[in-house]
């Protein structure tokens, strides 16, 4: 294992899945179904569910401008989780440390993982 000088750069033990299981929202069957789901489906079921409240209605939310947002906020998640340290997650998005900073600010994801160690 490669050691970091750096130890606020390192990533480890951050895992998306592991936050969702802990707050009880995803287990191991679930997993399994989800693994059987392209990417493009698992979005449509979720954006289904979540128009079922509204009666399949969400005027006035520009969901086509917006989801750029989301699917890179998803992105810079599994980056996070799937690598060893930030500049290995930068350099895996193709980003410079200092637009991976700026965005990694920008979503809030060391809120989100350390959320996921106090829960």
């Amino acid at each position: 294992m490669r050691k970091y000088p750096d130890q606020r750069l390192r990533n480890r033990h951050k895992s998306v899945i592991n936050y969702l299981k802990n707050d009880g929202l995803l287990n191991d069957s679930m997993l399994v179904s989800i693994n059987n789901l392209s990417l493009e489906d698992l979005i449509a079921i979720k954006l289904e569910l979540s128009v079922r409240k509204f009666n399949n209605r969400l005027y006035g939310f520009d969901i086509w401008r917006k989801f750029n947002n989301i699917t890179k906020e998803a992105l810079l998640k599994f980056a996070i989780s799937a690598t060893h340290s930030k500049t290995d997650a930068a350099r895996f998005l193709g980003l410079d440390m200092g637009n991976f900073s700026k965005i990694y600010k920008q979503y809030q994801i060391e809120e989100f993982f350390t959320n996921e160690t106090t829960t």
